[in-house]
């Protein structure tokens, strides 16, 4: 790494930091902004959903954009997106207000994500894992924070916490700007045009990758965002089964940096499988499990697991598209992959209400990943998936 490439990596990490914060600070702050505004729980609901909405809604058209607009300034207006959005955020009267901010952030987030990661790749073409690895572990740091960091901003008012994601992130978009000017960009991304043909003639990459990874992800939406939950109905206290949910996340940075510097040395594809069979089968065992002690083991397990499968997802995808395509595909795959995702938690909800326990239907999830991923490995033994 160069200095002024080096210089441009680190301020990255430190708006990836932010914009994830910004996607999940509206989950700990939703007990004050159910007091401030007079809302019931399920307009709160809608505010969390509406960041995550935004984060999806502008995957497609940044992956035009991109074709358009050096990926480096995609980046810096994602930055601006989110300093503009978080103080208007900040400014909230009404709860309706406040929406409109959350969906923006989101706005900022999906923008920051479709362009930055092609940029990192061509920004280091030879170790595209490492840094897709190191810059997600500074993503994953805001999820493990955002509840310590409501809990001292409350200290002193709950807007606090949207004014500092807002000045910080004026001020790092402000330096990656700097940087950007001072470091020699890559030209990789100058081919890549078409938006439309470019998708399209990645199509076998993009279902492969979905494939492999779709089902994993859908699953683990639900899981997770039904965690704290299913640590109860297996006897936890909400604070103990908070507690394990943070160590989901926490396990989550070494799961990024590990998991992406492994991506550039292991065959990508079986790699790929590799995380997923493992991640079906820890599922399974945490189904089994009762006791606090195998259950802080096995929460730290299953979130290394799955966390290390985003920075060989991405690793897989950007390694292997060609220049000429890269921002395009991976654009209509990051699209896709967040849309299949969304639903993980509505159908586990739909389960549950429907009478089945958690620990049924995470054995039957479980096992109908294991039976799908047995498949790939067929396939992918008999050379029927792209490598």
């Amino acid at each position: 790494m160069t200095v002024s490439r080096s210089r441009l990596f680190a301020s990255l990490c430190g708006l990836v930091f932010l914009l994830n914060l910004a996607r999940i600070i509206f989950a700990p702050l939703l007990d004050v902004i159910i007091a401030e505004f007079t809302i019931g729980e399920a307009t709160a609901g809608l505010l969390v959903t509406l960041a995550w909405v935004g984060s999806a809604a502008p995957r497609l058209p940044t992956g035009w954009l991109l074709t358009k607009v050096p990926r480096h300034s995609v980046v810096i207006g994602s930055g601006a997106i989110l300093t503009v959005s978080a103080g208007f955020a900040a400014t909230a009267t009404s709860v309706r207000h406040l929406m409109v901010g959350a969906f923006l952030m989101g706005i900022a987030s999906g923008v920051y994500f479709v362009s930055a990661n092609p940029f990192l790749s061509e920004l280091y073409p030879d170790r595209v894992g490492h840094v897709i690895g190191i810059h997600g572990a500074a993503s994953q740091i805001a999820a493990v924070i955002a509840a310590p960091l409501v809990v001292l901003t409350l200290l002193v008012d709950w807007r606090l916490s949207l004014w500092a994601i807002a000045v910080g992130a004026a001020v790092v978009t402000g330096y990656t700007g700097l940087a950007a000017t001072r470091t020699e960009l890559p030209r990789a991304g100058i081919e890549d045009r078409n938006f439309v043909a470019g998708a399209l003639s990645e199509w076998r990459i993009i279902v492969t990758a979905l494939a492999i990874v779709g089902i994993a992800s859908f699953i683990w939406q639900g899981v997770f965002n039904f965690y704290e939950l299913y640590m109860q109905s297996k006897g936890l206290s909400p604070r103990a089964s908070g507690l394990m949910l943070t160590i989901v996340f926490a396990a989550g940075i070494p799961a990024f940096y590990f998991g992406g510097d492994l991506a550039d040395r292991l065959p990508r594809v079986p790699y790929l499988l590799g995380i997923v069979g493992t991640f079906a089968g820890t599922l399974l065992v945490l189904t089994t499990v009762n006791g606090l002690f195998g259950l802080i083991v096995m929460s730290g397990v299953i979130g290394f697991v799955i966390h290390a499968l985003f920075p060989a997802t991405d690793t897989f995808l950007l390694d292997t598209l060609p220049d000429s395509t890269r921002g395009s595909a991976y654009a209509v795959f990051s699209s896709m992959w967040m849309l299949t995702q969304a639903l993980g938690s509505f159908v586990l909800g739909v389960f549950i209400e429907g009478g089945y326990s958690y620990d049924a239907v995470f054995i039957g999830a479980a096992l109908f990943l294991g039976a799908t991923t047995l498949g790939l490995v067929v396939l992918e033994r008999t050379g029927r998936l792209p490598s």
